[in-house]
């Protein structure tokens, strides 16, 4: 690919050898005139244009802790430290535009949160049921230090998970598998919950009420474990549930989906009759099922989590049990039997009116393969995405930003996330805005460095939801004020009480002009409220 003003040269050299001077000069200046102002073809800018960005799009991240993926950096660490690596990656995450947190917090029938039924984990304390010392909630932080930075805090879930290893010492004495080890079968090297048994589906839909009751989470997040991957054609060893419990089915792999559909139901139903507010979402295999083996399926030939995972996650989307879907479409474009345009392509297609959230493979960033040799892979997909109109990104997993592989992290915070978004709403859940902010007053500080604004909270809305938090505009003179485009949010926060904020970013005779709205928990947003111009002389 040539740039253009070598070309300019090359053809200006040219037309000055022509015999005829006068000819010459008007052709060379004409030359490179029009070259100057038109692209040629194979020509690629040295500098491409930043992307639109949308105002609302879900941008999230996993923090893992089982065996300490992402946090903490180790069992067992000091609380004081546990909490400084939590911070730190929230701070990388919230420079990035992050705006939802995914946090791993019952890993294996175990808690890292303190109101549970279940022993600490292993994981948090390095010690099986011991209590972090000095005590703290990790999820109650959690929650706390991602409203502070406007970002949502969903609870991820294993629900079949039971130990991550058949060590005896790494489960306490009052744990779930030695207390009903008729709810669990082994494979894999684990032990898994059996979901053919009625009461272990009742026993898991308790541990996640306890979680919505008792914590100010947004989401409650499955990942895509259900029945156990394949393991070297063993055979899962429920035949004796299957015929204690057929629930009128004769296909064991019918009635396996049908098990994990009882679950996903009943925990939609409680979660709905306890908090309108906190979502419910579910990150499946990337592939639901292959075209070849269900003429529902997408033009695929991988693992399919309908077959082999008995995950059918088309059922959940149909019923309108879960808000969103996640696949984790963790494979390049172009790959050979899970291409990443076909399944974000065929996940649109099937969301059914819930939103679409792709799961990226930013572990794989660095792979020297097929597809992530191109390390523009991930952004890529995320442009892809929007085009296909999906609403969100989520990234495996947290380490992988907060390092900034492949320069992943600048990527998202210099241009894909460069702007502040919100969460997509979900008008199924609530549709009705809160009431806007009002009295809203501008102050310009003595020494022409800041401009503080001042408002009132709004009354409560239709619905009797009040404002949740509020978000900023600020426009330069002879901006348009339009809020619909997210370069003009100076601020997001998710605190009610915050009625007031000071605009370090301005200066001499700029022309500002401010409005403020209200948001609810679900991220409905009031007009604006009066309008505040200011100039700073």
């Amino acid at each position: 690919m040539l740039p253009r003003l070598p070309i300019a040269f090359f053809i200006f050299t040219a037309i000055m050898a022509l015999e005829m001077s006068y000819i010459r000069v008007y052709l060379a200046f004409f030359s490179i005139v029009i070259l100057s102002f038109i692209d040629l073809p194979g020509y690629a800018h040295p500098k491409p244009p930043l992307d639109i960005l949308p105002k609302r799009e879900l941008r999230g991240v996993w923090i893992a802790t089982v065996v300490n993926i992402d946090w903490p950096s180790a069992a067992g660490l000091d609380v004081e430290t546990q909490k400084k690596e939590l911070i730190q990656q929230l701070d990388n995450h919230q420079r990035a535009g992050i705006n939802t947190i995914i946090l791993q917090i019952r890993p294996a029938a175990d808690a890292f949160y303190a109101k549970s039924r279940e022993p600490w984990s292993r994981f948090l304390t390095g010690k099986p049921g011991q209590q972090p010392s000095p005590f703290y909630d990790p999820l109650e932080f959690a929650i706390e230090e991602a409203h502070k930075r406007a970002m949502e805090l969903h609870a991820w879930i294993n629900p079949y998970r039971a130990t991550f290893d058949l060590v005896a010492a790494n489960t306490t004495s009052d744990h779930i598998t030695r207390k009903k080890p008729q709810w669990f079968f082994t494979y894999g090297g684990k032990k898994l919950f059996n979901p053919g048994i009625p009461e272990v589906r009742e026993y898991i839909t308790d541990v996640v009420m306890d979680i919505v009751r008792n914590y100010d989470i947004d989401g409650i997040h499955f990942d895509d474990y259900f029945y156990p991957y394949p393991d070297g054609g063993k055979p899962i060893p429920d035949a004796e549930t299957f015929r204690q419990y057929p629930n009128g089915f004769r296909n064991v792999a019918d009635w396996r989906r049908n098990n994990v559909n009882l679950l996903i139901e009943r925990i939609s139903t409680g979660i709905r009759n306890e908090k309108k507010h906190v979502k419910f979402g579910i990150s499946p295999f990337g592939i639901w099922d292959n075209k070849k083996d269900h003429p529902r399926g997408s033009e695929s030939a991988g693992l399919s989590g309908y077959r082999q995972l008995y995950a059918d996650a088309l059922t959940w989307l149909e019923a309108g049990w879960i808000d969103y879907i996640n696949p984790q479409i963790y494979f390049p474009f172009g790959h050979p039997s899970a291409p990443y345009e076909v399944l974000v392509d065929w996940w649109g297609r099937h969301a059914n009116g819930r939103h679409l959230y792709v799961g990226h493979a930013a572990y794989r960033a660095t792979e020297n393969r097929d597809g992530w040799r191109n390390r523009n892979q991930i952004p890529n997909q995320v442009r892809y995405a929007r085009r296909q109109q999906v609403q969100g990104s989520i990234y495996y997993s947290s380490k992988h930003l907060s390092n900034n592989v492949v320069g992943l992290r600048d990527s998202l915070q210099y241009n894909l996330y460069r702007y502040k978004s919100l969460p997509p709403t979900m008008p199924w859940l609530d549709s009705i805005a809160p009431e806007p902010p009002f009295g809203l007053l501008a102050r310009v500080a003595e020494n022409r460095s800041s401009i503080t604004l001042h408002w009132q909270a709004p009354p409560q809305a239709e619905d009797g939801d009040e404002a949740y938090g509020y978000v900023i505009y600020r426009f330069n003179e002879g901006e348009e004020m339009d809020l619909d485009n997210p370069q003009y949010i100076l601020h997001v926060t998710y605190d009610r009480s915050q009625t007031s904020y000071t605009d370090n970013l301005i200066r001499k005779h700029g022309h500002y002009r401010y409005v403020v709205t209200s948001i609810d928990r679900l991220k409905n947003e009031s007009r604006p409220s009066n309008m505040r111009e200011l100039y700073v002389n």
